[in-house]
């Protein structure tokens, strides 16, 4: 009868970590876990299509995570989506003709802002925005232009 009740509780230790190692491992997946540690500041970009840019998406300098999509709203005024980039304070000399580009991790990755430092003696300031960026490429619109050319070119 004792050794019935330790292998239950044995089970049950066993059941509870492997149920924490699975929601560990599903906020790493889904990027809750990592934010922008301590202080940060915001600068905003623009981009004609976001593709499937969402909010909490890394944004990086060569390769190197610095902060994280803080919000995503619709400028009804210049017909494109604006993008709040939280940025944390030890990246804080950037140029001022920095370019954003939205990229995909890989060929079915996340999609993350990448910034690319310009070579203007200005540094952004908190709440700048970036006049020069580079929206996603989106496969179906690539795929329906190839598409496009392909039957302008038989047709000729």
């Amino acid at each position: 009868m004792k050794q019935s009740k330790a292998v239950e509780i044995a089970v049950g230790l066993f059941v509870a970590a492997g149920m924490a190692a699975l929601f560990i491992l599903a906020m790493k997946v889904s990027n809750l876990s990592t934010s922008v540690n301590g202080e940060s500041y915001t600068i905003t970009a623009s981009f004609d299509n976001i593709g499937g840019l969402k909010v909490r998406s890394p944004v990086t300098v060569s390769g190197v995570r610095i902060g994280r999509v803080d919000s995503i709203v619709y400028d009804f005024e210049t017909y494109e989506a604006v993008v709040q980039l939280r940025i944390g304070n030890s990246y804080d000399r950037f140029p001022e003709d920095t370019t954003a580009s939205i990229f995909t991790a890989g060929l079915l990755g996340e999609q993350y802002v990448a910034l690319e430092p310009g070579g203007s003696e200005d540094n952004i300031m908190p709440g700048d925005r970036i006049q020069l960026t580079q929206s996603a490429l989106v496969l179906e619109q690539m795929i329906g232009q190839f598409l496009y050319n392909t039957a302008s070119a038989e047709e000729k």
